[in-house]
């Protein structure tokens, strides 16, 4: 079997060749484009390539799958490939390594969609970036006016048309101003960023208001309760094939809502969540359920269970939901059905008819 083992480089890349026990392996530095890589593989021919998860990983397996190459793309995360007390570390050493783990059996792959659902992921964390700006535009504009002992009114109201007209009235061009109130003139610059930043915010999102009604699994998991647009749109694109997971406990893995677990002999303890894979998906989905509690229902029911009325068990309950909910929707979504509503009866839960 012809193996090619790349470590990515941002401007040049190591290529190792393999073609056998009995052969000797070979190494070659091209440059990071597709065209480099075309040449390579179109001169090699090797039946499966491999490489390592990064930004340039989408177009390697595009480029793969036109030239009807197999190819695997290496977890970095996984505990196997980490790399501890290294004396030296080289791109050699990583397509050594890449090539060692494939021949043992020990690669873990990490699951690469097509072109388009990889831009509706990018422009679902792009439209996640604009909020975070927005967010801190709005507070650096409260931090100026409290430095002159202004304070503006809590929470979104400082941000309707009425709060921003206030903030108006106190803006000047920075142009305009002296040395002793240049405050105004940073008010004024951080006002115009804010509407700015917004006016992004609105083209994104229509964006993916357009892409989500032209897709039905996201209105589909939108039956279910704590899910909104955000939530739908996030599950539908990183989840991409819910085929490829066997069971719903590898999805509470995939998503790194499980707890790390620690076990030597008779001791077994379990830590924090791994953190594994997208925190956004975390980061919505835990969201999602907290203003699901507002309302009767299965996650208040399922919170409420396993809190048991102790504040401290809060938010391990709400990450214990938040993965029940993972697991719901990735089912509804490898089955095509809506949710099913579910009563309760004398404190036990029923399926509603």
């Amino acid at each position: 079997m012809k193996i090619v083992a790349i470590d990515m480089g941002k401007s040049k890349s190591v290529a190792r060749m393999y073609e056998g026990q009995d052969k000797p392996q070979r190494l070659e530095t091209i440059r990071t484009d597709p065209q480099s890589f075309h040449d390579l593989l179109a001169k090699e021919q090797p039946e499966r390539v491999l490489i390592e998860i990064g930004p340039a990983a989408g177009w390697v397996c595009d480029l793969c799958q036109a030239l009807g190459m197999a190819i695997k793309v290496a977890n970095t995360s996984d505990e196997p490939w980490r790399w501890r007390k290294l004396k030296s570390k080289s791109d050699e050493k990583d397509t050594a390594k890449l090539l060692k783990l494939e021949l043992l059996g020990e690669l873990k792959e990490v699951h690469v969609p097509e072109a388009k659902v990889r831009q509706w992921r990018q422009l679902i964390g792009y439209r996640q970036a604009v909020v975070s700006k927005v967010t801190e535009a709005k507070n650096r504009i409260r931090g100026i006016l409290e430095c002159r002992g202004l304070r503006l009114a809590s929470g979104d109201r400082a941000w309707s048309e009425a709060g921003c007209e206030e903030i108006r009235k106190m803006a000047r061009d920075l142009k305009e101003t002296t040395q002793d109130d240049l405050w105004r003139g940073m008010v004024q610059l951080e006002l115009e960023a804010m509407v700015y930043l917004k006016g992004q915010l609105e083209q994104v999102e229509a964006k993916l208001e357009q892409i989500a009604q032209a897709d039905k699994r996201v209105a589909l998991l939108q039956s279910a309760p704590g899910v909104g647009r955000r939530i739908g749109e996030m599950v539908v694109a990183m989840i991409d094939k819910p085929e490829r997971f066997t069971r719903g406990r590898t999805v509470g893995v995939w998503a790194g809502l499980t707890p790390r677990r620690f076990q030597s002999g008779q001791m077994e303890l379990e830590g924090h969540i791994s953190h594994c894979g997208s925190a956004q998906l975390r980061q919505l989905l835990i969201q999602g359920c907290w203003s699901g509690l507002r309302k009767e229902g299965w996650i208040k029911w399922t919170f409420d269970r396993i809190s048991a009325g102790n504040k401290k068990r809060r938010r391990l309950a709400i990450v214990a939901v938040a993965r029940r909910l993972l697991v719901r929707l990735w089912a509804m979504l490898r089955d095509g059905t809506s949710w099913r509503k579910e009563e309760l009866t004398n404190g036990t839960r029923t399926a509603a008819a």
